[in-house]
């Protein structure tokens, strides 16, 4: 019932030639290439006075706290979950062990 059935193998239509279509490469032609401009004139390297060295220890002390405040509530997340799953346990076995008497 589910096998394939098959045609006469000299039923089959005979295959019909196809015309090869012949690539023909084209020579590479490269596109204009500017010729390399002038190097940036020297500019002088970053000066940091009192107030902008404040402003970035600032800055990077921020940073420290952002991330740390971060960090400790993700650890607390994870706290808070085992022990609700810690509380669900107890209650599981409780229930069990209250079934069997």
């Amino acid at each position: 019932m589910f096998t394939p059935k098959y045609p006469p193998q000299d039923t089959a239509p005979a295959p019909t030639p196809t015309v090869q279509t012949v690539y023909r490469p084209v020579p590479y032609a490269p596109a204009h290439i500017p010729a390399p401009s002038a190097p940036p004139a020297h500019r002088p390297s970053v000066q940091l006075t009192a107030g902008s060295t404040l402003a970035l220890v600032a800055g990077g002390g921020a940073a420290v706290l952002v991330v740390g405040a971060v960090l400790v509530s993700l650890l607390l997340a994870v706290a808070v979950t085992a022990a609700s799953v810690a509380v669900c346990a107890v209650v599981v076995r409780s229930i069990l062990k209250g079934s069997k008497r």
